[in-house]
């Protein structure tokens, strides 16, 4: 018995559970109280839950029990109309069909041979003639077969149907027991008693659903019967000219939004190019430092900027990981896609921290950035490469603009997440002692923020690194180029090699940022 029922006595229980059954009081009633003071398995049955099925969830509220029944029906009405009207083995019948074509074909071939006195052609016209009889005799033993099956899924679909029949029936007041104790609990969201409308809905879902489903799974070639009847519309082998909506109401479309990039790359083509010039230079910067200088001084610098900054471990890992890059023969490669990686993923914390910032203390602004953030992210990185080569070209500074997109989410979403954490005790303690808003949020706010912060830039970073490749298809040179080129070839040991160096170099950038963080909270 569950505590719920134990703590309503008897007269109680009938005056809730008829305030919430409101149609057949006593009937639910005394089921409920079966249910409640039954240990094991309640058997307790409705009749009209079997008759009805999913109709009775929905008249009831009992979604549940409505969409897992629709579909177990659905299952067991598939094979009653398979074994019924299903055409078994058509598709072998129409293989018979052409492959007697063919035989026939071939057998006139031979016949226009001989005439010709070509007996060679004849003969090989009749030996395929003879093979193609072969594969026809097959073809309709298997037609034959799948025919005398339909008894046999008539019957399994019988037996199915049954015993959905009885799982409803027994389970119907099981489930509507659980809506009972929900009703109870949260009476305003529980529907209570039965609801015409719900019914009506679910019937028109049941209308939706199951024809349509049928037809599908029973029909041989649904598809062409049902071009016939929408003109095309539902594809089959009525060709794409005759489609209600026609193929050039698409390309019409495409030619609108050609015009529309063209208009805005023209118009703003300043503005485009001061971005361009922007990312270049800061590009060039990174590269005259890091390719420019020897690589073992800049390979000393940057393991001393480690051991500062992260500590002997991570100055050791470095130290490891940028010798792998330079006897492998892969360090100017490595620092295109360092000044990459790092350009990309520095511009999207410039950013990305101040938005996070922003959405975190703002619900509405965040509300009306979520969209836009789940386009950044779920959106195939192919098809945003296509404007930014509009606007931007191809090169470097567009693949660290495909970067950005791609990468920055991550940073605003974890910063909003971890200033929405700071306990709001807290910030209100703050103020009481005199923090004005800029102390609040660098001395309180955003340092109880910082792990989620940090973890946000990191997978910015690695985000960042998983866009090396794909930059590399728009110009973006590298080991992204490396990596595509034992694409195109299947150089399987220049692939693997190249894939540890992005490793490498990500892990690095990682680390440094990671270790940095870890040991001044560790310091404090």
């Amino acid at each position: 018995m569950t505590d719920t029922g134990l703590e309503l006595g008897a007269s109680d229980l009938d005056h809730s559970v008829g305030g919430f059954a409101k149609e057949n009081r006593d009937y639910y009633t005394g089921e409920f109280e079966k249910i409640q003071g039954t240990t094991g398995f309640p058997w307790s049955w409705n009749t009209m839950a079997a008759v009805v099925g999913p109709l009775w969830g929905a008249w009831r509220g009992a979604w549940g029990f409505f969409w897992t029944f629709l579909v177990l029906e659905l299952f067991a009405f598939v094979q009653l109309g398979r074994g019924l009207w299903g055409e078994l083995g058509a598709d072998q019948l129409a293989k018979v069909e052409r492959l007697t074509a063919n035989i026939a074909k071939r057998e006139q071939q031979a016949k226009e041979a001989v005439a010709a006195g070509d007996q060679a052609a004849a003969d090989g016209a009749l030996k395929i003639a003879e093979n193609l009889k072969k594969v026809v005799v097959s073809a309709q033993e298997a037609a034959d077969k799948a025919a005398g099956e339909a008894s046999t899924i008539l019957l399994i679909g019988i037996a199915l149907l049954i015993a959905v029949k009885v799982i409803e029936g027994f389970y119907a007041n099981i489930a509507y027991e659980k809506q009972y104790l929900g009703w109870r609990a949260n009476p305003d969201k529980v529907q209570a008693g039965p609801n015409t409308g719900s019914a009506i809905f679910g019937g028109i879902l049941l209308v939706a659903i199951w024809p349509l489903t049928l037809f599908r799974f029973t029909v041989t070639d649904p598809d062409k019967i049902l071009s016939s009847l929408t003109g095309g519309f539902l594809g089959g082998s009525v060709p794409i000219t005759e489609f209600p909506v026609k193929k050039e109401f698409y390309a019409s479309w495409a030619k609108k939004g050609d015009a529309g990039f063209d208009f805005l790359a023209n118009e703003f083509g300043t503005v485009f190019n001061g971005v361009t010039a922007t990312i270049r230079a800061v590009l060039d910067f990174l590269e005259i430092i890091l390719i420019q200088t020897p690589w073992p001084v800049v390979m000393v610098v940057i393991v001393v900027m480690a051991f500062r900054l992260a500590g002997p471990r991570v100055a050791v890992f470095t130290a490891a990981s940028l010798l792998y890059l330079s006897f492998m023969g892969l360090w100017e490669l490595s620092m295109i896609t360092v000044a990459l990686i790092g350009a990309g993923a520095a511009l999207c914390v410039i950013f990305g921290i101040p938005l996070g910032i922003w959405f975190g203390k703002s619900k509405r602004a965040y509300t009306f950035a979520e969209p836009v953030l789940d386009f950044m992210q779920t959106m195939p990185a192919f098809v945003y490469l296509i404007p930014i080569i509009a606007f931007f070209g191809t090169g470097k500074p567009p693949g660290v603009l495909a970067t950005i997109i791609f990468a920055m989410p991550p940073v605003i979403r974890l910063t909003a997440l971890g200033m929405r954490g700071v306990p709001e005790a807290t910030k209100e303690a703050a103020v009481a002692f005199g923090c004005s808003r800029w102390q609040l949020l660098m001395n309180v706010e955003l340092p109880l923020a910082m792990p989620s912060i940090m973890t946000g830039i990191n997978q910015t970073i690695l985000m960042s690194l998983s866009m090396v490749v794909i930059a590399s298809l728009i110009g973006a040179e590298g080991l992204g180029a490396l990596i595509l080129e034992a694409l195109q070839y299947a150089a399987k040991g220049q692939g693997l090699l190249g894939g540890l160096a992005i490793l490498f170099c990500a892990m690095v950038i990682d680390r440094i940022a990671q270790g940095m963080y870890r040991r001044k909270t560790e310091g404090q």
